[in-house]
């Protein structure tokens, strides 16, 4: 699992993520933190599956944390709470996540 860059990159987001949320004042804050460190948890509780659907559906399930993400990151660019390079870069970051969990939600789907 220690090779696992999906979930070295979600962990890694979720620090970012975390420490955006301690320097920013706004109230969507603690949505914004649980969606963002969601991805990782889901991504590391797939490890761990009973079966195949199950693996499945704990990566749909972070893809969609991540999508949430994404909204509520561009809420905070819109309120002017984050600047917009700051946006960009988590957009960029959150994008590489979500490409990744579509790429290995297609794989697992066709074995």
């Amino acid at each position: 699992m220690k090779d696992n860059q999906l979930l070295i990159k979600a962990k890694e987001f979720a620090i970012e993520i975390l420490n955006l949320c301690k320097t920013i004042k706004s109230p969507i804050t603690n949505q914004l933190s649980r969606g963002g460190t969601s991805i990782g948890a889901n991504i590391h509780e797939a490890n761990y599956a009973h079966s195949k659907a199950d693996f499945i559906a704990k990566l749909e399930i972070a893809l969609k944390e991540c999508y949430e993400t994404e909204y509520w990151l561009e809420l905070l660019k819109e309120t002017n709470c984050i600047s917009d390079e700051l946006y960009k870069d988590f957009q960029q970051k959150s994008g590489q996540i979500r490409r990744l969990l579509i790429a290995s939600c297609t794989t697992a789907k066709k074995k």
